[in-house]
């Protein structure tokens, strides 16, 4: 997942600055988006396969950043479903993945 991400990012970067040279900005934005805000566009884009949407989201925030962004979605995602199914969050997170209980 780490790896997509910096993939996604790194491309995102690299258009950012092509767009910026062509209106003549230097840096190619701010990188003052909330993380959170980021990793549910990335996660959003990623179920649906978008790859523009990945690499924009990807480009809004630091690598480190929006992994640190999906890993909390990801746990809050199993607890809210945890408790809406009345299991453990160890059980929903194996089903999730397709693991067997134990």
């Amino acid at each position: 997942m780490f790896s997509r991400i910096l993939e996604a990012w790194d491309r995102s970067r690299t258009a950012r600055r092509t767009e910026g040279g062509r209106d003549g900005k230097a840096g190619g934005g701010s990188r003052s988006h909330n993380l959170f805000e980021a990793a549910a566009a990335y996660v959003a884009a990623c179920v649906d396969d978008d790859q523009d949407r990945i690499d924009e989201a990807a480009g809004r925030v630091s690598p480190e950043a929006l992994s640190f962004g999906v890993n909390e979605l990801a746990c809050r995602a199993v607890i809210a479903l945890a408790r809406e199914r009345d299991e453990p969050p160890g059980t929903v997170a194996r089903a999730l993945l397709g693991l067997p209980a134990v």
